[in-house]
């Protein structure tokens, strides 16, 4: 007889094993909300390989996961400043020009996400944010205070990938690990969830989420 190819097997093998997904988690940043710091950015910095260079040297994705972590603004910002005092302005104008760069809602997503509530199922949301701005993002979208909750990194002190990240939002929200279905545009962070026992899916746009959920959720 045939062989079964070992990657049929090892995919039949995962899907028997998972439990029924009774928990949604929603990340935010380029999953509900867009996020670019190039907004603003291509203001104040118009020339495009100048900008980028700043951002690769000044203002990096490095020293801003930091305030994700939980460190102010203030201190984030003078330690810039002593290393390029030529830049103070524009390493303040990340801040002051946050709102810029969270300029629109995924409204696919949103829809996806108010649909799954209305339809009773217990929606979270776990997010690397720092503390301060969050506060702003949900004034700027009221739909962020429609889960039953949410997990930020600023206000725990400790940023996604990480494992203890993954078991706080569970413990916190009284979650079932296995049970739980995570949504992030990151595959790491994707990865992550798998590693602390999660299901997730990565985010690319709200056809494909639509899809893993058809896929992964019972109706």
């Amino acid at each position: 007889c045939r062989s079964i190819p070992k990657a049929f097997l090892k995919r039949y093998q995962m899907s028997e094993t998972l439990r029924p997904v009774r928990h949604i988690v929603f990340d935010i940043g380029r999953v509900l909300i867009h996020y670019d710091p190039h907004i603003p950015f291509s203001r104040l910095i118009p020339d495009e390989a100048e900008r980028n260079h700043f951002f690769e040297t000044v203002c990096t994705h490095e020293w801003n996961i930091e305030q994700d972590r939980g460190r102010s603004w203030a201190e984030a910002e003078a330690l810039l400043i002593g290393a390029h005092p030529e830049k103070a302005d524009l390493i303040r104008a990340f801040r002051a020009q946050w709102r810029d760069m969270v300029s629109h809602a995924y409204e696919g997503s949103v829809d996806i996400m108010l649909d799954l509530i209305q339809q009773g199922y217990d929606v979270t949301m776990l997010t690397n944010f720092a503390a301060d701005t969050f506060k702003e993002a949900r004034e700027m979208y009221p739909f962020l205070k429609i889960p039953r909750g949410v997990t930020v990194s600023g206000e725990i002190g400790v940023i996604k990938p990480d494992r203890a990240i993954y078991d706080t939002h569970a413990a916190s929200f009284d979650l079932e690990p296995a049970a739980c279905l995570f949504i992030d545009d990151s595959q790491k962070n994707v990865d992550g969830a798998i590693a602390a026992g999660w299901q997730a899916v990565l985010f690319t746009d709200a056809g494909k989420l639509r899809a893993d959920l058809k896929r992964l959720v019972s109706a």
